[in-house]
């Protein structure tokens, strides 16, 4: 069995690369190892797609870790408005949120995925699912595949890897190719977790009282590179620590911390729409026969949560002067000691070092073959920088593939 393009994996990296690569006319059999496709994709969808976001280029292309010019000019190759306008040619309108993110006005992932699947059959791609890729045999061009049917050998003039990176592996991504490119002589940076929670030692009393929590109305910021990251957000206090949009959009800065140092601060405004000045204006007034918690909550509207994290932070030796006490609401240290699982997390970082790769994402090693997607080492926050990521590099090797197979003097 030969085909001029095998690409493993069937997120959305996979299913962009067979799009392109067949809309240049080129023969594309696509393999997942899990019986439909898109299941990440799909689960990500479910509190609304978020396609992408809307902001300036410079600006988005700064979320971007590390920034480097092979993700960057994949994005600048296929940028939001364009992906705006590939989701409607297939049928799906989108809008810009008030968060300048992007999404489909359905907010649903299904409607989009069985338009594109259904494109790519009429494109004349193959799909073979249940087809779990165990290696190579004997050359990177000969693949090996476990199957309902048994073992299957698949020769391939060209291939694209789109196997995503180990979060959420029960969805189809395990990074289990991690030990299969080393075996290459293929430089890897580990994955770790990415966009996920991080670990806080709460006392259990913290737990039993706010575990589960919403944390709202709050910035957090953090050192990273000699420069401090500042976002504004919502966290949850969870068993473990924290977890929320708030975290996520600090993880890799607070990971890097904790990689180099063995903890990280993350720096908590519990007012950030109150100066330091106003705080303390507002905690000179008398207090009369007020507790100090019931004094904070009528004079600053301080929540039941903040509260408890302020005594969680400082147990009996709580400041007590409005200018310390106004400090410490401002910026509050929350010592955070580990990233959640990587199972648990949204994304992972870490992947295949970028010089391995040429400007058209094939490994500079094995000519012929191409990757996509999370395997890559590039890191981004929620928001729809990842997504964005896939189907932009998706795209790039997917291009790369069909050059590269119409090129006179490739041979298999």
């Amino acid at each position: 069995m030969t085909q001029s393009l095998a690409i493993i994996g069937g997120g959305p990296a996979g299913l962009m690369a067979a799009e392109t690569a067949s809309a240049a006319g080129i023969r594309v059999d696509l393999f997942d190892a899990m019986p439909t496709l898109g299941r990440k994709f799909l689960l990500a969808g479910r509190g609304g797609l978020n396609l992408s976001h809307a902001e300036p280029l410079d600006a988005f292309l700064s979320r971007y870790k590390p920034s480097r010019d092979l993700i960057a000019d994949a994005i600048k190759a296929f940028p939001p408005p364009h992906i705006r306008a590939w989701a409607e040619s297939l049928g799906v309108k989108t809008f810009v949120g008030s968060s300048q993110r992007i999404f489909p006005e359905e907010m649903k992932a299904a409607p989009l995925l069985r338009s594109w699947l259904r494109r790519l059959r009429e494109q004349g791609v193959r799909i073979h699912a249940r087809h779990r890729w165990i290696g190579f045999d004997q050359s990177p061009h000969h693949l090996l595949f476990s199957t309902p049917e048994g073992p299957l050998r698949v020769t391939a003039e060209a291939i694209i890897l789109a196997l995503g990176g180990a979060s959420w592996p029960h969805l189809g991504s395990d990074g289990s190719w991690q030990t299969l490119m080393t075996d290459q002589g293929i430089g890897v940076h580990p994955l770790r977790s990415s966009n996920c929670g991080f670990k806080v030692d709460w006392d259990h009393q913290f737990i039993e009282r706010f575990e589960g929590t919403p944390l709202k109305a709050v910035s957090g910021s953090t050192l990273w590179q000699d420069h401090v990251l500042h976002h504004r957000g919502e966290g949850v206090i969870c068993q473990e620590g924290l977890e929320g949009g708030l975290i996520y959009a600090l993880a890799g800065a607070l990971r890097e911390a904790i990689e180099g140092q063995g903890q990280a601060i993350l720096t908590l405004d519990l007012l950030p729409d109150w100066s330091h000045e106003k705080i303390r204006m507002k905690l000179e007034t008398p207090r009369g026969k007020l507790s100090h918690k019931n004094f904070l909550r009528r004079t600053l509207r301080l929540s039941d949560v903040k509260w408890g994290l302020l005594r969680e932070v400082f147990k009996e030796r709580l400041p007590l002067t409005p200018e310390a006490l106004a400090k410490s609401l401002k910026a509050l240290p929350i010592v955070v000691t580990d990233t959640m699982e990587i199972d648990r997390a949204i994304s992972s970082a870490g992947g295949i070092h970028l010089d391995e790769f040429s400007k058209d994402l094939m490994l500079k090693r094995i000519p012929g073959l191409f990757c996509c997607g999370e395997m890559l080492d590039w890191d981004a926050p929620t928001g729809g920088y990842l997504l964005t990521g896939c189907l932009a590099t998706g795209r790039t090797a997917g291009l790369g593939a069909a050059q590269w197979l119409k090129t006179p003097t490739v041979s298999a």
